[in-house]
């Protein structure tokens, strides 16, 4: 394994997770959301409400389908998962984790949706996105780990037994 991919909903925890993570290997990390605010300029949200979801989509594909990195974990954005091309790449260049959450757990961790940059289709609730994600994160993942359901470290050692399962 190169490198860990993790897929999941907005607060799920993946750049808390991916951290830890990349700490326990030690790899190295990066965050997808963090990487397309530095080629915008900007951080998601004004994305989303200056440019709009389609450069938005366009951003996040670009990042994640060109990502040439080794020995890292990979935070991506929760809309990953919706760009065929890039997640191929990203499974073939790492393990892909999803981080399954519970809905309410989710609900009760955001609490600023305004400014935290979700690529909300118009016309949708978040609980239809997370209906909608949640078969496409299965799809994607080489891995489902339950996180949400106890400390981060527990979540991280879960992460890791499933990988030397794995390989």
């Amino acid at each position: 394994m190169d490198n860990i991919v993790l897929i999941g909903m907005p607060g799920c925890g993946k750049s808390t997770i991916g951290v830890i993570l990349a700490k326990k290997f030690g790899y190295h990390f990066e965050d997808t959301d963090l990487i397309i605010q530095r080629r915008a300029g900007k951080r998601l949200y004004q994305i989303l409400a200056e440019d709009g979801p389609d450069t938005f989509a366009q951003l996040e594909d670009d990042v994640n389908g060109s990502l040439d990195v080794h020995e890292t974990v990979i935070a991506t954005g929760g809309s990953a998962v919706y760009w065929k091309a890039s997640m191929q790449h990203l499974k073939s260049i790492g393990t892909v984790v999803y981080l399954r959450t519970p809905y309410e757990e989710l609900r009760a961790r955001i609490k600023d949706f305004e400014t935290r940059g979700i690529y909300l289709p118009e016309g949708m609730t978040f609980r239809d996105l997370y209906d909608e994600r949640t078969a496409l994160y299965e799809q994607w993942a080489d891995v489902i780990v339950d996180s949400g359901d106890g400390p981060t470290w527990d979540t991280v050692e879960r992460i890791a037994a499933a990988l030397t399962e794995l390989n």
